[in-house]
């Protein structure tokens, strides 16, 4: 969310012996704030209050500075004695709801933005943040209302065309979520990350017109340090590892800088059994948790004791229920501020803090910044780097990350020695196998397929996909049906490359036991690059189907040359676009060297290292133990490779 930014209301008259006779100092006080000199700043505003207590520019610039100093409870006193003193301020209100809606009182924020507008019926700042709070809530229609009566106030507000696309994106209405994103930007061409959110709606669109320039201008900006893109966005195009660092150390700077909150120190280790603490906006039905189920189930309870941290909901799925049994204590944080969910985990005595999403989902990247716990780490749901130099480590593997490439890492990188992702081996399939007619697949065709994300399939992968079925008579390419704008966009994209859009075949989203059943359908999996099928080759290897990769040049490029080489299937990964077309061309031409695959893929299911899940939790164990081994011998963060 962009939060509204807080208002200073305009000062009292210079006719008012009150405010005439503290104005200097008052000015002296805005100056230090304006310069960041905070601590300075509140020493000013509370001298100030100590003589005229009732003066009201103190208050809510002191409401102001006090909320970000991360003191609530103070700032909130502030604003409701500014409010005691003259309620007739809608700006007073807004900043007030600015502060609930941080802490997570939402309903109170809607409250005290209604106030302001009951003062100010066309205070347009109002409409934007009672939209946020919305947004923020995923009430995606009732924020739609919000940011469009903040435009009609005033249409030139770049942070409501703004958070009005990261709605209508999370509604799947991408054609308005670009045009959203373009309207931010002819508005403040240098508007923080715009440019980066409107190449990532396009990417989920398929939508490439003007995608190059795009492009290669945000890479231009990442170069100079400009506040251009998010890094989850930008690894879809990006195949630049030092490139990839930079964009992540800019978010992180600008969104979640590090916050001393006075936690004390301490070392890690001191109890009897190392507490972890796993931070996840997905504990449900989704990839994250469909990977590390079995994963939490298996750490060894007398070494380990587990927290959860949910910064999401319940689902209410049999897999929440499976999650919630996995912990030894499951906390629901996503109501709670980052400050009081720091607080909770520093409470909890956590060793080692794991941060499961990043910059992906529900992340909590806010809490990490508050430095809870003695060891923080980050691992598997963003495969790349925080940026942030409160986060000690990243697990990885060698493949992922090989030797060369540990420099593009704020974190030490721990590699665990065979695949840096676990599974889940009680991941069910639906009984009933659907036939392809059915899927709505020709019966007699060759069926390639891949399930990733809208967002990985750039132009010059399609374009080798294009190349393949016009090698392979008759054959199909069976993608995920993730929105009518990407699809009618792929088909489009394939009549102008020759091939007729009849042959791309979308399958809808379905429950994921129907969803690994439904692979049996296919013939052969062809990956993306720069970012590669993660969960989505997994979830084909498991259901038995061979995997084509190109190994790229970053983390997120790797990862599925990474998971065949666990897997037993180091033939599977092709290292040049003429290679990848030709294997992808060969497998379909030959059928034995299909089956030769398929088999060995059945063979080495039950016992390759990649659906080796006891084994996966053992060198994650071995990972935390190598951590705090070092922080109780007083020694920094290191660069640790797990022993297989």
């Amino acid at each position: 969310m962009q939060p509204t930014p807080d208002r200073s209301p305009a000062p009292k008259p210079a006719a008012d012996p009150v405010v005439a006779a503290i104005r200097p100092i008052l000015e002296r006080a805005i100056a230090l704030q304006k310069a960041g000199r905070l601590i300075e700043a509140r020493a000013v505003y509370e001298a100030i209050l100590a003589s005229q207590p009732r003066q009201f520019d103190a208050l809510n610039n002191l409401g102001v500075l006090c909320k970000a100093l991360h003191d609530h409870r103070r700032a909130l006193e502030l604003f409701d004695r500014a409010a005691e003193v003259d309620p007739g301020v809608a700006s007073l209100h807004v900043n007030r709801g600015n502060l609930l809606a941080m802490t997570k009182r939402h309903d109170e924020a809607l409250a005290s933005y209604d106030r302001a507008l009951a003062v100010s019926p066309a205070h347009a700042e109002a409409h934007y943040a009672s939209g946020c709070v919305e947004k923020d809530r995923e009430r995606y229609d009732a924020a739609l209302q919000c940011f469009g009566r903040a435009l009609a106030l005033n249409p030139r507000h770049a942070d409501a065309h703004y958070e009005r696309g990261m709605v209508l994106q999370g509604m799947q209405r991408l054609d308005e979520a670009i045009e959203a994103f373009g309207e931010t930007l002819r508005i403040d061409p240098v508007y923080p990350f715009a440019k980066g959110s409107l190449l990532h709606a396009k990417m989920l669109a398929c939508d490439w017109a003007g995608l190059d320039a795009l492009d290669r201008s945000l890479r231009a900006d990442v170069a100079a340090s400009r506040r251009a893109a998010r890094p989850f966005g930008y690894q879809g195009l990006c195949d630049d590892e030092a490139s990839l660092r930079r964009c992540a150390e800019i978010f992180t700077a600008s969104r979640f800088p590090r916050t001393e909150v006075g936690f004390p120190r301490r070392l890690p280790g001191a109890g009897p059994k190392l507490r972890i603490g796993y931070v996840c906006g997905e504990f449900r039905e989704q990839a994250t948790s469909i990977l590390m189920a079995e994963a939490w189930e298996l750490h060894d309870r007398d070494a380990f004791e587990l927290h959860a941290f949910d910064a999401g909901w319940s689902d209410a799925s049999p897999r929440r229920a499976r999650l919630e049994r996995s912990f030894d204590r499951f906390t629901d944080i996503s109501r709670k501020s980052d400050l009081d969910a720091a607080r909770l985990v520093h409470e909890s005595g956590i060793d080692v803090l794991v941060d499961m999403n990043g910059f992906f989902g529900r992340g909590r990247q806010g809490v990490f910044a508050m430095r809870p716990a003695p060891i923080q780490v980050t691992y598997l749901g963003f495969p790349g780097t925080s940026g942030a130099d409160y986060m000690d480590y990243l697990i990885a593997d060698p493949t992922v990350v090989p030797d060369a490439s540990r420099k593009h890492y704020r974190e030490q990188v721990v590699r665990l020695p065979h695949c840096y992702q676990a599974n889940d081996r009680k991941r069910p399939m639906a009984e009933r196998v659907l036939t392809r007619v059915e899927l709505g697949l020709p019966a007699g065709a060759f069926v390639y397929c891949c399930f990733n994300s809208a967002y990985k399939i750039t132009p010059a992968t399609f374009a080798s996909w294009m190349r393949i079925l016009q090698a392979v008579e008759g054959s199909v390419l069976w993608l995920r049906d993730a929105n009518p704008a990407a699809a009618a966009n792929l088909r489009r994209e394939a009549e102008r490359r020759g091939v007729s859009g009849a042959r791309l075949v979308f399958a809808p989203i379905v429950q994921p036991p129907e969803h690994l059943s439904r692979h049996g359908a296919a013939d052969l999996v062809l990956d993306t690059l720069p970012y590669n099928a993660h969960t989505t080759a997994s979830d084909a290897l498991w259901s038995g189907v061979p995997v084509v990769t190109l190994e790229g040049s970053t983390f997120p490029g790797r990862v599925a040359a990474s998971l065949l080489k666990a897997v037993g299937l180091p033939g599977l990964v092709t290292r040049s676009v003429a290679d990848y077309e030709a294997l992808a061309i060969g497998l379909a031409r030959h059928p034995g060297r299909l089956a030769d695959a398929k088999a060995a893929l059945v063979r080495n299911r039950r016992t390759a290292p990649l659906f080796d899940t006891p084994r996966t939790v053992a060198h994650l164990e071995a990972a935390y133990r190598a951590m705090v081994a070092r922080a109780r011998a007083g020694l920094p963060p290191a660069a640790i490779d797990i022993a297989p």
